[in-house]
C-alpha cells in the first residue's frame, strides 16, 4: 500500500468524483465492472480524442474514433498484462484505430506512389532529428494549421514521431512500411509544412 501513497505513480490517479484508482479500475474492468471501465473512459478520453484529432483533423472523426478505441479497449482489457503503463498501451490501440480508418478510406498512410529515397538522397541527421528551426519559428496554431493541412500520409507520420515520440521502427511496424520509408515520409512530411507556413506567413503579411 506504501507504494500507492507515492505521487509520481499514475496508478494512484484518482480522477474527481471516483474513488477507484487506475489499478483497481483495471481489474475490475478485466471482470466486467461497468462503472471501472466508466472510471478509465473518463480518465483518458481527452487523451486519445486529442490524439485522433491529431491525426485526423476532423472534429467529427476524432469523435467517433475515440469511441471506437474504447471499444476495443472494452473487448480487448482483458489482454493487457502490465507489461507497459496501461497508458501507453491504450495509446497504442487508438493509433491503431485510427490508421486502420484512415486505410478503410483509401486514404494510404505511406502514399503508393512515394517512392522510398536512399539514405544518400538527404543527410542522415536530418531524417531522424527533430527539427529545431521549424519548432523553433513557428507559434502553436500557425503550425496546428500547417499539420493539418498535410496530405494523410505525411500527417501520420509526422503526428507519430514528432507530436507523440514514437521511434522509426515502432512507427514502421505499426504502419506496415520500412524503417526508411518511414524516416523519407517524416522529411517530406516536414518539408511540407515549411512550405505550408511560409505561404501562410506570406499570405498574413500581404493581408496587412
Amino acid at each position: 500500500m506504501s507504494a500507492a501513497g507515492k505521487g509520481d505513480l499514475t496508478d494512484a490517479k484518482k480522477s474527481k468524483g471516483n474513488k477507484l484508482t487506475e489499478t483497481e479500475a483495471i481489474e475490475r474492468a478485466k471482470q466486467g465492472d461497468a462503472e471501472a471501465f466508466e472510471t478509465l473512459y473518463t480518465l483518458h478520453k481527452r487523451r486519445v480524442y486529442s490524439l485522433c484529432l491529431r491525426m485526423t483533423a476532423n472534429t467529427a472523426a476524432a469523435e467517433d474514433l475515440t469511441q471506437e478505441a474504447f471499444l476495443q479497449l472494452f473487448r480487448k482489457i482483458g489482454t493487457f498484462r502490465g507489461e507497459s503503463a496501461f497508458s501507453t498501451w491504450l495509446h497504442r490501440m487508438a493509433v491503431n484505430v485510427v490508421l486502420m480508418q484512415l486505410r478503410k478510406k483509401g486514404l494510404s498512410v505511406v502514399p503508393l506512389e512515394e517512392t522510398i529515397e536512399t539514405e544518400e538522397e538527404t543527410p542522415r541527421k536530418e531524417l531522424g532529428a527533430a527539427d529545431a528551426k521549424l519548432a523553433g519559428s513557428v507559434d502553436r496554431l500557425q503550425l496546428q494549421r500547417a499539420i493539418d493541412a498535410l496530405p494523410p500520409g505525411y500527417k501520420s507520420i509526422f503526428v507519430l514521431h514528432d507530436v507523440e515520440g514514437y521511434e522509426h521502427n515502432e512507427i514502421a511496424e505499426m504502419v506496415g512500411c520500412s524503417i526508411g520509408n518511414s524516416k523519407s515520409q517524416l522529411h517530406k512530411a516536414r518539408l511540407k509544412l515549411r512550405e505550408l507556413i511560409k505561404t501562410a506567413k506570406a499570405q498574413k503579411a500581404s493581408n496587412r
